[in-house]
């Protein structure tokens, strides 16, 4: 009877280390440091889904990337980095030699703020692999000011960076 209850043990250790694994929460931070919200990571058979759920953000569309560097250092962001791109591709999920893994749709906030996307980083993981966002130290999600136009390079043009969280290992 012991030795169930041993097996019990390690079962329930294996269920809990693969879902630190496979769920990330990050939360979202302002150039202020004060915290917007989360983004929610989850392990999918395509890719990375992404639960967006901002508030206090400018109504409208918003560029929003993973970028290479798991760094949120303000005013600016740019510690993060350039968006995520393993494969040496283009930037835009509307050009032909694109995207950047790292590359996402735009964001709309609505009149009061308030943003709540799902999000689908297809071929990404957060597992161990060519594209995971947990390799090395992480990556970051960052949000723009404006929208991203979908090609323009590097970065699609959309603005200044005002909020980022930090996807690392643990």
């Amino acid at each position: 009877m012991r030795w169930i209850f041993y097996l019990f043990l390690i079962f329930l250790a294996a269920c809990t280390s693969n879902a630190d694994e496979t769920l990330k929460e990050v939360a979202m931070l302002n150039v202020d440091g004060d915290k917007l919200g989360t983004a929610t990571l989850t392990e999918d058979p395509e890719g990375v889904s992404i639960k967006l759920k901002l508030e206090g953000v400018s109504p409208g569309w918003h560029g929003i990337h993973v970028h290479e560097y798991a760094k949120c250092e303000p005013p600016d962001f740019t510690s993060a980095g350039n968006h995520y791109n393993p494969e040496d591709k283009e930037h835009g999920l509307m050009n032909p030699k694109g995207p950047h893994l790292g590359d996402l749709p735009n964001v709309e906030a609505n009149g009061d703020g308030k943003i709540d996307e799902e999000l689908k980083l297809l071929d990404a993981t957060l597992l161990d692999g060519k594209n995971s966002l947990i390799r090395e130290e992480g990556t970051s999600l960052v949000l723009h000011d404006g929208p991203d136009d979908g090609y323009t390079q590097p970065s699609g043009d959309s603005g200044e960076r005002i909020a980022c969280g930090k996807i690392t290992p643990k």
